[in-house]
């Protein structure tokens, strides 16, 4: 009758949560205050959030199949997370 949530999948879903409410929250505060300045040094400040949501969710994710994949597969998908993270911060 009840389905339980996996508790990786709870994490993974809290963290997205945060994420889009620290989005949602500095939209509002951008509007709040007015100002191309402050909305362009809150915007800016969310860089960091997004690539950081990536990382601690990719890696909940594959801590919780850990036992299922290979290394060479955690190895990849990190690398490509780590190409994720040079194309955008790049340059």
């Amino acid at each position: 009758m009840f389905s339980t949530i996996e508790k990786v999948v709870l994490a993974m879903g809290l963290l997205r949560i945060l994420s889009g409410s620290i989005e949602i929250s500095v939209a509002f505060l951008m509007l709040k205050l007015n100002s191309i300045e402050k909305a362009l040094l809150l915007n800016s400040s969310l860089v960091l959030v997004g690539p950081i949501i990536l990382i601690l969710t990719t890696s909940i994710g594959l801590s919780g199949i850990a036992g299922e994949i290979s290394y060479v597969k955690i190895l990849l998908v990190f690398c490509g997370i780590g190409l994720i993270l040079y194309a955008v911060l790049s340059k």
